[in-house]
């Protein structure tokens, strides 16, 4: 009973974090290149998914969600890398004799792109994979041997 309360809360506190992240993105225009659209896409496919998963409850929509929201986390990370190049780039355009732990404080430091940001996506995908955690859905995996202590 608390488990599956406390995954439904999970489950409101991701799909409001996904909602506020795709409208922040489209509102500063985050789609100027195609790498930009990668969040974008991200939360739609899981969006789709659970959809998909609300109407079949079998274990491989749940296997999917878990899929996006891996793929969630490798694109914070990727991103990070995009923010942080960006960022060094535009702050030796502005000062060219930065170098080492100068130019990387300062492109820490900068507002466009923030270096930071994409690590929505990574706190985004491990909220979703907290949901999913011994999500009842897998127990009817013929896999999944164990009794789901804890449901």
């Amino acid at each position: 009973m608390i488990v599956s309360m406390i995954r439904r809360i999970l489950l409101v506190i991701l799909i409001l974090g996904m909602l506020g992240t795709s409208a922040e993105l489209l509102l500063i225009k985050h789609t100027e290149e195609p790498r930009q659209w990668i969040p974008l896409l991200l939360i739609l496919s899981s969006f789709l998914v659970l959809g998909w998963h609300a109407i079949d409850k079998r274990p491989l929509s749940m296997r999917f969600f878990q899929a996006v929201m891996i793929a969630f986390i490798a694109a914070g990370f990727a991103g990070f890398y995009f923010h942080y190049q960006g960022a060094v780039e535009f702050k030796l355009e502005s000062n060219p004799s930065l170098r080492g732990w100068a130019l990387f404080w300062a492109a820490m430091g900068t507002k466009a792109p923030p270096p930071l940001a994409p690590g929505v996506m990574i706190q985004l995908g491990l909220t979703g994979l907290a949901y999913a955690f011994r999500h009842p859905a897998l127990a009817a995996s013929p896999k999944n041997e164990s009794t789901n202590e804890g449901e």
